[in-house]
């Protein structure tokens, strides 16, 4: 448990632009203590039964955070969320390992389809969504993705594209850079 903490920091650190210390990731980033502090308790409250108390307790985490997952997500290791403030996780999405969600990112549903359904995105490992993004209904983004600051997706995402706008379009495929904001580096915002 206490490798898997470190692993996270870790991870945190080496991908962060601010290069932040150990104690600064620690001590002032709610990305990292939504998920070391509150979404593991309330996803394990939630799948044993405990439905109102995981409620209570991911709300209590939204309070300190500003970053609200609903305890039925499932969040792979490594979930950096940088900066946090009004990041919305539905009840059904999933996210895979080592992925990247700025704020004001929602994976939501669309408010149509099954009631108790599947209604929210599966995120696959080492995405990357930019600020404001809105990821809608239960499509996939793939391995490696990335999602431009501010782009509505309603449709999947194939594996190692990078889609902005909206709707959200494809702007490079296969691309092995990373882009932190979601835009690539010969990006025209004017266009």
């Amino acid at each position: 448990m206490i490798q898997k903490i470190l692993d996270h920091i870790q991870s945190i650190r080496d991908r962060d632009a601010a290069c932040p210390s150990f104690f600064e990731v620690v001590l002032c980033y709610p990305g990292f203590h939504i998920m070391v502090i509150y979404h593991p308790l309330a996803h394990f409250l939630y799948k044993n039964g405990l439905r109102t108390i995981a409620r209570i307790w991911s709300q209590t985490g939204r309070l300190f955070t500003g970053i609200e997952i609903h305890p039925g997500a499932t969040i792979g290791k490594n979930l950096f969320i940088d900066h946090g403030m009004g990041v919305v996780i539905g009840e059904t999405a999933t996210v895979g390992d080592d992925c990247v969600i700025y704020h004001g990112v929602t994976l939501g549903g669309k408010g149509q389809g099954p009631k108790c359904g599947k209604r929210h995105p599966d995120i696959g490992n080492k995405v990357m969504i930019g600020s404001g993004a809105q990821i809608l209904g239960p499509i996939t983004l793939g391995d490696g993705s990335s999602v431009g600051a501010n782009s509505v997706v309603t449709k999947d995402v194939p594996a190692g594209v990078t889609v902005v706008g909206i709707p959200a379009r494809v702007v490079t495929a296969n691309d092995p850079h990373f882009y932190y904001y979601g835009l690539p580096d010969t990006w025209d915002c004017d266009n």
